[in-house]
């Protein structure tokens, strides 16, 4: 795209209630610090004009967006394709011109990966993960695809949780299990990866998750998706017992790092991506 046609590149976020997204400073950030000449644009859709607003991103050249609830699920009518993850899980929550067609990626699951490769690789790895929610399936069908060897979902609905395991088992061959979550759940012995996909502590630095904190043992990864407070009570419970904690910041920036990628195809500075975001957040 020339600057005759276009002062920039753009992409953007489609969300209901854009306000206050601290993602915008992270990847403007990113791009300034790199020398793009792009933006990132905060854009509020209602559900009803949400197949406008993906024609006219593409029409307006676009070089791709953001999308978050409600229209993680609702924009795939609208888009050319998907990615190997997306299509699995159904979801997604960014989205990619590749030549003329926009393409549907979910980098909540490959931000997470990314973040979860500077402690271990989950290639055989046993995990237990709490929650089935939209970032705890994201998780767990990336790491599905990398290969782990066994999932335990912990969840307290059992219908959404035996929704997530089938998905699991049926698109994956994964070996993945339920487990209702009915007071202190115990980790299991040779347990490698723990996660807590749920957003309890958000907010809430004193919230406590469910579980028998004896049964976390000296090295065992213990990750959070929770970023604010960036160390939760359970990250600190964890380093505490001997754990490696991973915070949810890491996660939140290697999505965008993931996003910048997908759209520029350079790889950003994740120092200057995480330093706005904590900036942004006031962390």
């Amino acid at each position: 795209m020339s600057e005759g046609k276009f002062l920039h590149e753009l992409v953007g976020s489609m969300s209901q209630g854009a306000a206050g997204n601290p993602t915008v400073a992270m990847i403007e950030a990113a791009f300034a610090h790199h020398g793009l000449h792009w933006r990132y644009i905060n854009m509020e859709v209602t559900p009803e004009d949400l197949g406008t607003a993906v024609r006219g991103a593409k029409a307006m050249g676009f070089r791709g967006f953001n999308c978050s609830l409600p229209h993680k699920v609702t924009v795939i009518p609208h888009l050319d394709g998907l990615g190997e993850s997306a299509a699995v899980m159904g979801a997604v929550n960014c989205v990619v011109r590749r030549g003329e067609k926009f393409i549907g990626e979910n980098t909540d699951g490959k931000g997470f990966l990314k973040s979860l490769a500077s402690l271990v690789d989950p290639k055989g790895k046993s995990v237990v993960l709490f929650g089935a929610g939209g970032a705890a399936r994201a998780i767990a069908v990336e790491l599905g695809l990398a290969g782990v060897k066994r999932i335990t979902v912990v969840n307290r609905s059992e219908a959404r949780g035996v929704e997530l395991v089938a998905l699991l088992r049926d698109k994956l061959k994964l070996d993945a299990e339920l487990v209702v979550w009915r007071g202190d759940y115990t980790v299991p012995a040779g347990t490698d990866i723990v996660i807590n996909g749920t957003s309890i502590g958000l907010y809430a630095p004193d919230a406590r998750l469910a579980h028998d904190l004896n049964s976390l043992k000296p090295g065992m990864v213990v990750a959070d998706v929770v970023f604010n407070p960036v160390r939760t009570r359970l990250l600190e419970d964890a380093a505490a017992r001997g754990c490696r904690a991973l915070d949810g910041l890491g996660m939140l920036v290697n999505q965008g790092i993931v996003g910048v990628q997908c759209w520029t195809g350079i790889e950003p500075d994740a120092v200057v991506m995480r330093q706005a975001l904590e900036a942004a957040m006031g962390v």
